[in-house]
């Protein structure tokens, strides 16, 4: 399932996905997080078999607060 600390190669193999609420519309922009994990894995919702990034709790934190303060550009 884990391929590194950093990836899973399947991401179909982990439950507790659902949607970003910072998704984008009907653009095919969105990502999910699933729950239930001691790390936080995130994929591409368009591709459910494909990698998820896997972050530590602090790291998602802190990224959620970046994308919340809005420090990245659209």
């Amino acid at each position: 399932m884990v391929s590194s600390e950093r990836t899973v190669s399947d991401s179909s193999t982990l439950e507790g996905w659902y949607k970003s609420s910072y998704s984008g519309g009907g653009q095919g922009e969105c990502l999910e997080v699933a729950r239930g994990h001691a790390r936080v894995p995130v994929r591409d919702s368009k591709a459910v078999a494909g990698p998820a990034v896997v972050f530590s709790a602090d790291g998602w934190s802190v990224f959620v607060a970046a994308v919340k303060g809005g420090c990245f550009e659209a």
